[in-house]
């Protein structure tokens, strides 16, 4: 027995086929598509039958125990910044709302609905809540919720009703950096959430403004007069003047940590810097609060307690605690990807994909394709984030292009299609919400379905995607042909 195990240790260590890769992904697909659509389980557990399947192939082609917990160690090293920076996003969460930061956006987002332009004043509360809060759920679960009822009333049509509030919380969703989703597309691609965010403005504002032009368009061609039943906005507006002290003097510290960040101060400091700040003005303006709740928020989440459920909904969020969903998750998919990187697992079928994506252009193209296509067999937005993240990584590498170009075309496809998709969990959870289906409101979601078409286009064209330096492919071209010309003029 004892000489069995030596020969096994000591086994020549073989290139992995593509069928084993295949057969990895696909037992990892199919535990993860049973869980959610079965069994109505998290991720996570399916996740790590996936990290086993990993494993055992690992050994199968060779590698030693000791060689594959290294993987392992070395894939979830890897997250450690993203996995700090959610969890001081999480205190940031609990301190703002505490300190009635996030209560304020809301408040002044609810004060711009007017019936003449209610598709274009939907787009944009949601947008706010959502980028206040960093939950496109918690904001279709609440403003959605109210706003749907308030179109009805108006006569609006229900479908770009929908259509306008899942535009808008998704885009608040994908550039605020106190979601998910928007930590966990960085930390796949190997980038930092805040050079993310920056990459991803020029295609997502793009997307946003035809939207609102879109919507706006649509508020005077459907909206046909008559009295709106603006009662539950107001509702909401005086429940939250009534727990918290509002005020723009509260739009400070989101200001303060902007003009931090485009300065370049790097994510981790720039965000703990808008906890103290936040801190600090809760203790200053909201009555009550003291020391000891901006510690409790910070650990736990501010808890809302109002006579209004959609508001306790909404702002009870936050906290180290309540980001351990998405922390464990990151730590789980590090460590298969660690092992499918390092024993060339991914690189096998990555090799194979490559031959369709021969330009930056193309490989963009692949990973949206990709990632749609996990949001449909998977289906959950964070596997369409986490299996083409850690697939293409390398590629982008070897391509001599920027981890957060993979980023940007992870978040274009991965988080917001999700909502296309009837039987994804997204999908799933907007239908019950809302009481809208898929067929009814996906031809208005405008945002979601263009995002990833102008992420394509603008790949192609050199807009969107940078070189390793930082350098806009456009820019490297430009460059190229003035260089060129110039030679030319010489000789």
């Amino acid at each position: 027995m004892k000489k069995w195990i030596e020969k096994f240790k000591n086994r020549e260590k073989k290139m992995p086929k593509v069928w084993q890769s295949v057969l990895v992904l696909g037992i990892l697909i199919a535990s993860i598509a049973v869980g959610i659509l079965v069994f109505d389980a998290d991720a996570h557990v399916p996740m790590l039958v996936g990290v086993a399947a990993a494993a055992i192939m690992a050994l199968f082609i060779g590698y030693r125990w000791e060689e594959i917990e290294r993987f392992m160690v070395n894939g979830i090293s890897k997250s450690l910044q993203s996995v700090t920076i959610l969890l001081l996003i999480g205190v940031l969460v609990g301190v703002w709302i505490l300190a009635g930061i996030v209560p304020s956006m809301i408040y002044y987002g609810l004060a711009v609905l007017k019936p003449q332009i209610f598709f274009l004043a939907t787009l944009i509360i949601c947008s706010i809540s959502s980028l206040a809060t960093g939950s496109s759920w918690g904001t279709m679960g609440t403003m959605g919720v109210a706003l749907l009822g308030i179109g009805y009333g108006l006569g609006m049509n229900v479908g770009i009703t929908a259509g306008a509030i899942i535009s808008g919380a998704y885009f608040g969703d994908k550039l605020s950096p106190l979601s998910d989703t928007t930590n966990l597309a960085p930390s796949m691609a190997g980038t930092d959430v805040m050079t993310h965010i920056k990459h991803m403005l020029p295609s997502t504002l793009v997307a946003y403004v035809i939207s609102a032009i879109f919507f706006t368009i649509m508020g005077f061609v459907e909206y046909k007069g008559g009295a709106a039943d603006l009662s539950q906005v107001d509702l909401y507006m005086n429940t939250i003047k009534e727990t918290f002290y509002i005020s723009p003097v509260l739009f400070i510290p989101p200001i303060i940590v902007i003009t931090a960040i485009a300065f370049k101060l790097p994510a981790i400091p720039g965000i703990a810097l808008g906890v103290v700040v936040g801190a600090i003005f809760g203790l200053i303006f909201q009555p009550g609060c003291t020391l000891g709740e901006v510690f409790t928020c910070g650990m736990n989440g501010y808890s809302a307690d109002t006579a209004v459920e959609a508001i306790n909904n909404l702002l009870t969020n936050g906290g180290i605690m309540n980001m351990t969903f998405a922390i464990t998750l990151i730590i789980i998919a590090m460590a298969f990807g660690g092992i499918m990187e390092e024993t060339h697992l991914l690189g096998v079928l990555v090799d194979k994909i490559k031959k369709l994506a021969k330009t930056p252009g193309g490989l963009v193209t692949m990973t949206e394709i990709t990632c749609i296509a996990s949001n449909v067999v998977v289906p959950d937005q964070y596997i369409s984030i986490i299996i083409p993240g850690r697939m293409y990584a390398e590629e982008f590498r070897n391509k001599e292009l920027s981890p957060s170009s993979l980023s940007n075309a992870l978040e274009s496809a991965g988080t917001v299609t999700s909502a296309l998709v009837p039987w994804n969990t997204c999908g799933a959870y907007i239908q019950t919400n809302l009481g809208v289906s898929v067929a009814q409101y996906g031809p208005w979601a405008v945002f979601n379905w263009l995002m990833p078409l102008l992420t394509i286009a603008m790949a192609y064209l050199g807009f969107n995607v940078k070189d390793k330096d930082g350098v806009l492919l456009y820019k490297k071209r430009k460059q190229a042909k003035a260089l060129k010309k110039a030679q030319a003029s010489n000789e």
